[in-house]
């Protein structure tokens, strides 16, 4: 772009002008837009909370939301076709593989749940824990649950 075309658009940019498309390419979901939604009992342990799941076009293949477990609340154990990656905003939580010893997680941390692990993640018993979880949908499905992490399972201490 010449610098008097650029600088053209700079400035009605500055002065608030809006340019439509017939076919926006790019869409924003305004903060609040979507309502929250409580994790269902069948999945989770606890009080969960759902915020502003997002997903792509019937093209994309990326689901995933912003989940926030109080404490020694966690999610029932499952696996992710295409693997999760998980990353920690708030808080303090678990995660633990099948067979594998309980990892203490973060803020800042980033989670790689590889495809067909089966796994379970939540806060610890005494704060809550915020992420956001990523994971891609394969043949309609994004995750297989499992049976609910019981009590004798799950860390009684950070």
């Amino acid at each position: 772009m010449n610098p008097i075309a650029a600088s053209a658009l700079t400035l009605s940019l500055l002065a608030g002008e809006v340019y439509a498309t017939e076919n926006p390419r790019v869409t924003v979901t305004p903060n609040g837009s979507q309502p929250s939604a409580r994790g269902p009992a069948e999945w989770f342990t606890g009080t969960v909370r759902v915020d502003a799941p997002f997903k792509g076009t019937d093209e994309a293949r990326i689901s995933g939301a912003t989940v926030t477990f109080e404490p020694g609340a966690r999610t029932a154990w499952h696996t992710h076709p295409l693997g999760q990656t998980l990353i920690v905003t708030s808080g303090a939580g678990f995660v633990q593989e099948w067979g594998q010893p309980v990892r203490e997680i973060r803020p800042g941390d980033t989670v790689w749940i590889a495809p067909g692990a089966k796994h379970w993640h939540g806060a610890t018993p005494t704060t809550a824990m915020s992420h956001i979880a990523i994971a891609e949908v394969l043949d309609g499905k994004v995750v297989d649950w499992m049976e609910q992490v019981g009590d004798e399972q799950y860390p009684k201490t950070e």
